[in-house]
């Protein structure tokens, strides 16, 4: 029972809340991601369990209009816990304070052909390909 009541609450909060994104950092460095790139939390980059990997999105947080554009690497068990996105340390920063925790956002698919090609390091995703999608 209790597991369904949390359910329902899980449901009625994303429903009334729209999209919620959070951050994931440090513990992960260097580690592989899903996609097989090695996460750095420097670099804006995201896990989403609804984009393909290399899809270049556009968060913005609903509160104060910050946006930021990433580019999914990643996959991750955070949709459980009501989360839609989870952003790069450096991603999360540019839009809200870290200690912000779950924020609201809206996001927007600017590209889903594939950015990079699944490999083992750094993604393809430098300055220059990141200003074509900066306002």
């Amino acid at each position: 029972m209790k597991k369904v009541l949390f359910a329902i609450f899980l449901l009625i909060s994303t429903i009334s809340c729209g999209k919620t994104a959070s951050w994931y950092g440090d513990k992960f460095k260097g580690k592989p991601t899903a996609s097989g790139y090695l996460f750095n939390p420097k670099e804006y980059t995201c896990a989403s369990n609804k984009y393909d990997f290399g899809t270049v999105l556009k968060v913005t947080n609903v509160d104060n209009g910050k946006s930021v554009v990433v580019v999914v690497t990643d996959r991750g068990g955070f949709s459980k816990m009501g989360r839609d996105i989870d952003l790069s340390r450096v991603a999360f920063a540019k839009i809200a304070k870290l200690n912000s925790g779950l924020i609201k956002v809206k996001i927007k698919v600017l590209n889903d052909d594939k950015t990079f090609e699944y490999k083992h390091g750094s993604p393809i995703f430098n300055a220059g390909e990141y200003k074509k999608y900066v306002n």
